[in-house]
């Protein structure tokens, strides 16, 4: 196999592309790119036949190109986490299957992060095809985005970007269960760019992000790479006890001048409300070690069943149930660590 290093891979997360990702590696296969590019599909344990249908793009390719299989559906982001190990080009671009994202702006969005020199550029659309409430949700992650990470003003965290290998190397440092791409490349580098691309309308009638999806994607965004919940929860519990001290100065004054405050009512609503709030501390609190919990029990990032390659580069082969058949989470540190004490 080749280990030759090429300008540009490109990382696919596959769930549910059987009928999108041929027509979106045949586009892909055919940029001119100086250099020469890969193509690295992520099959995330998807349930239709999606795995067959890029083992035997692979078989087909007309340019290096390497399928990922995961023992089970781990998310899209760790997906990514396990495609980018598999990247050996300077620049790593990772999109979608789903051909919202044309395959004609890769090469462009490629040339605008190596003339600038940049980590890493996101992109944005001018308008987005999605659903109202998917649209409602975006805006509501990336303004916490803004709050909870050090991110640059105004810029969109959009799944369709493009990353150097020094931002990709820095981040695959990472090996913690709960990976958050765009958590990760703040944590890297500030030296980010975007760049407006087209967005088109899904060809599939459905998204593959439930609700839960969403929700989980959220939750991992939110405590994995800030403390600033816990923090609110602690101004919170501040100002409920403040309102609290005024309320029974209310009540001291309203006894003084001989009035018995009408109670029942007001209790329970006080009672309810701060027993609210507590709980929703402890859940933050049950959730950060929840998490702690499963990163020290070494809940893996991602198990690799099998991986296939086609470097046509070197017209060689390497299946599924050939040589580089592997099992193992992402913590790469720990996997060099011990292969290196062997």
């Amino acid at each position: 196999m080749s280990a030759s290093p090429l300008a540009l891979s490109i990382v696919i997360p596959v769930y549910n592309g059987a009928e999108s990702v041929p027509v979106l590696v045949e586009a892909l296969s055919q940029l001119e790119v100086p250099g020469g590019l890969e193509i690295i599909l992520v099959n995330d344990s998807s349930p239709d036949n999606s795995l067959a249908v890029c083992r035997e793009l692979c078989v087909k390719a007309t340019v290096p190109l390497t399928v990922v299989n995961l023992s089970r559906n781990f998310g899209e982001h760790n997906a990514v986490m396990a495609g980018l190990g598999q990247a050996r080009s300077a620049y790593v671009i990772t999109m979608d299957d789903d051909l919202q994202n044309p395959p004609d702006e890769v090469v462009r969005l490629w040339q605008y992060a190596l003339h600038n020199d940049l980590d890493a550029v996101y992109t944005y659309y001018p308008e987005k095809q999605h659903s109202v409430w998917r649209n409602l949700g975006s805006r509501f992650t990336n303004w916490c985005a803004d709050v909870l990470m050090d991110k640059p003003k105004g810029l969109y965290l959009s799944s369709f970007r493009c990353l150097s290998a020094f931002t990709v190397r820095s981040i695959l440092a990472y090996g913690g269960p709960f990976p958050y791409i765009d958590g990760l490349v703040m944590q890297v580098t500030q030296n980010i760019g975007q760049l407006q691309v087209k967005h088109l309308r899904r060809r599939n009638a459905y998204s593959n992000y439930t609700v839960r999806r969403l929700v989980r994607l959220f939750m991992t965004m939110f405590l994995s790479f800030s403390v600033m919940p816990l923090r609110l929860s602690t101004i919170l519990g501040i100002s409920m006890a403040a309102f609290g001290m005024l309320d029974l100065l209310n009540v001291v004054v309203a006894a003084l001048h001989g009035r018995t405050p009408e109670g029942w009512a007001s209790l329970m609503v006080v009672t309810l409300l701060l027993s609210g709030v507590q709980l929703i501390m402890l859940g933050v609190l049950g959730e950060y070690l929840g998490r702690l919990f499963l990163t020290i029990n070494d809940k893996p990032q991602f198990v690799i069943r099998d991986i296939t390659r086609n470097d046509f580069a070197s017209g060689s082969t390497i299946g599924s149930d050939a040589t580089e058949s592997l099992v193992r989470s992402n913590n790469r540190i720990r996997h060099n660590l011990l292969t290196t004490s062997r």
